[in-house]
């Protein structure tokens, strides 16, 4: 059974980034539609895939972490323009059948995602 997760990691602060709103959204085309919003917990993690069995098929993807309302709340943001705000990472899914696991790893000026296990 294929699922999508993710999780979040402060590595400018060396821990799980906890609080950390993320919308996931279908792509087709140039429509986009939402799927799911949830808040990481404590650990930085969802409490459950972001989509698994039949509710995961191919096609695109996008996640949308509001990073730059976590790095305000954790004080590493002021209020004014912020360089990181919304991070969005498309991806997509050639086999639903498998477990895609997306992270983010985020600082105030910089972050970086992989396919993780």
């Amino acid at each position: 059974m294929g699922r999508l997760s993710t999780h979040v990691l402060d590595t400018a602060k060396g821990k799980p980034a906890a609080g950390v709103k993320i919308t996931l959204y279908r792509i087709s085309g140039q429509s986009h539609r939402k799927v799911k919003e949830v808040v990481t917990n404590a650990d930085g993690r969802t409490d459950g895939p972001m989509l698994e069995g039949a509710d995961l098929t191919e096609g695109s993807y996008e996640l949308v972490f509001a990073a730059g309302a976590y790095l305000r709340a954790s004080g590493q943001a002021g209020e004014g323009v912020l360089f990181l705000d919304e991070i969005p990472i498309r991806f997509g899914v050639p086999d639903a059948a498998q477990h895609y696991h997306v992270p983010l790893l985020i600082s105030p000026f910089g972050y970086s995602t992989y396919r993780g296990s």
